[in-house]
């Protein structure tokens, strides 16, 4: 197994950037829910090596508010060496945002 530490910033929708060292196989919502933010995968420069979406995730993307060509959901996205450094943008909304999103930046 390999233990190389990865690095992936989330961009919130005040435009403040929140960056978090983490593990090859965590997925993006994961990561987010623990730094408690609410998040929606979006990142054109390295789009192109995340996996496709299965069509499960397609459909549940086609419920989404504000999608963009590179929206994706968190869940479905694993960390890999091959999106290292990931910048993923925070949507301005979701149909499940709480109150207590995007407090204070954590950055480790």
């Amino acid at each position: 197994m390999n233990n190389a530490r990865l690095h992936v910033t989330f961009v919130d929708k005040e435009g403040a950037e929140h960056t978090f060292e983490v593990s090859a196989g965590d997925n993006l919502m994961d990561i987010a829910q623990a730094e408690d933010l609410e998040m929606e995968v979006e990142d054109p420069e390295k789009y192109d090596a995340i996996p496709e979406p299965s069509d499960d995730e397609n459909d549940m993307l086609d419920l989404a508010f504000g999608l963009t060509e590179t929206s994706r959901l968190g869940c479905q996205v694993k960390m890999a060496k091959e999106i290292n450094g990931v910048k993923i943008r925070l949507p301005s909304m979701t149909r499940n945002m709480q109150a207590g999103d995007f407090k204070g930046s954590k950055k480790s």
